[in-house]
């Protein structure tokens, strides 16, 4: 969901400066953490490029809390309201105040978090920025029928993004894949759900108590301003924010037992699609198990990958084939996608995805080949980290998933101490058969 993004600042945020190549850790910049007495939590990376800083507001709040029956779609719902304003800041003024800075503002919902950010300019303009923010998240205002006109976009918003037909192979899949976790549905939620939002005004306000305070959200700042001085504003804007002590019991998804299948008709002509997902681990800092399985989709499922040169380039049966394994708070779907050129090879290309993961679980990956990839990783990674908004982007991640920057560098302690013994018992130990969910799409006849 776009708002108000300003070109001009936004081309400002991404200009280059040197990355600081003393330090071994992977993310070589000095963080600070400080926690207000109602919990909020305060990410501060002071920087040496001039004038830019990034400010973000991230919110644990996704479609992983939305554990109700028929009260999904909520977290997505508040990206949308947090941008209606206050009454002491209203919406037209808050857009004009952004404006005057030559600021750019977002936001964004994910599984696990929603994320709002300003980028802007000057020193001089940071506590604005700090107690505009803060009056925003402490102050939000709607009322039932803002919440009532708001619903149709919503779901004007669903219909879009399930008129492609990739984004409805990945729904059905995780519908289909998940039996008790809330990652069940995607961040948009279902539809009948959304349909009934304009009824839901007071659980709104509920959900709106319980995540949207200080003991879930974090305030992450990156740039160019005085650590000490960012403090002393937030303390000034935010202490009076409430928190909820509020504790989410997400439900746990049970072991699948049996292998599920899923076939989904679209109405019209598309080129056909297949996802073979398993159940995989949560992520993790300290286990070897998500890091190993990392490294593997890079080798095997990349675009440098045997797979893939086979199937795209040399036989072209698929448009595209790619692996999809997210980090997520909670164990989540490992997945690997075909965008097949016609329906007849669907099962062809089924069966040679599980035939090189297979391999990957009988025979080891070669020393060299492993160090490759793990070097890609890196120099990968220092590229995002070359501009301050770069820098906030990754950050914001990893501190919704751990609270605590370092999580790069440890996650990348583990990249390196990964051997292709660990990726072999990896591959065995999650891509079973009865771990296994297929869900495959193509043009059809109106159902």
């Amino acid at each position: 969901m776009v708002k108000n993004i300003c070109t001009a600042s936004i081309v400002l945020a991404f200009l280059s400066f040197p990355l600081v190549l003393w330090s071994s850790d992977v993310f070589p910049y000095d963080t600070r953490i400080e926690k207000l007495e109602n919990g909020l939590t305060v990410v501060s990376v002071p920087l040496k490029n001039p004038h830019i800083i990034s400010y973000y507001t991230i919110v644990r709040s996704g479609s992983r809390n939305e554990i109700e029956p028929g009260k999904s779609g909520f977290a997505h719902f508040f990206e949308h309201m947090m941008f209606k304003g206050t009454k002491n800041i209203p919406r037209e003024k808050y857009d004009d105040f952004l404006t005057e800075l030559g600021a750019g503002t977002n936001g964004y919902t994910s599984d696990d978090y929603t994320c709002y950010f300003v980028v802007f300019a000057g020193r001089e303009n940071l506590e604005k920025v700090v107690k505009t923010e803060a009056d925003r998240f402490i102050n939000l205002y709607y009322n039932e029928e803002m919440l009532k006109t708001e619903a149709p976009v919503i779901e004007g918003e669903y219909y879009s993004s399930v008129s492609n037909p990739g984004r409805r192979l990945y729904e059905t899949l995780r519908h289909e894949a998940f039996e008790k976790h809330s990652y069940k549905h995607t961040t948009l939620g279902y539809l009948e759900d959304i349909q009934d939002m304009p009824n839901q005004f007071e659980y709104s306000k509920l959900y709106k108590k319980r995540f949207y305070a200080p003991d879930n959200s974090i305030i992450l700042v990156v740039g160019d301003y005085d650590h000490e001085q960012l403090i002393e504003y937030i303390k000034k804007y935010y202490g009076v924010w409430e928190p909820s002590n509020y504790e989410l019991i997400t439900p746990v998804e049970p072991p699948q037992e049996k292998a599920k299948r899923s076939h989904y008709k679209w109405p019209g002509q598309t080129m056909p699609r297949i996802a073979v997902a398993f159940h995989g681990p949560a992520f993790s800092d300290e286990k070897i198990d998500k890091a190993a399985l990392d490294l593997l989709a890079e080798i095997g499922f990349s675009r440098s990958s045997p797979l893939y040169q086979r199937l795209v380039i040399e036989e072209q049966k698929c448009l595209s084939i790619y692996a999809d394994f997210p980090d997520r708070r909670d164990p989540p779907l490992l997945t690997f996608n075909a965008v097949v050129k016609q329906e007849e090879d669907l099962p062809y290309v089924e069966q040679e995805i599980f035939t090189e993961l297979e391999y990957y679980k009988n025979e080891p990956i070669p020393e060299d080949k492993l160090e490759e990839v793990k070097s890609n990783m890196k120099y990968s990674l220092a590229r995002q980290l070359g501009t301050t908004d770069g820098t906030a982007g990754v950050l914001a991640f990893y501190v919704n998933l751990t609270t605590d920057p370092n999580s790069i560098n440890r996650l990348f302690d583990l990249y390196q101490k990964t051997t292709p013994q660990n990726i072999q018992e990896m591959a065995q130990k999650y891509f079973t058969k009865k771990n296994s969910t297929v869900v495959t799409l193509s043009g059809g006849e109106e159902q």
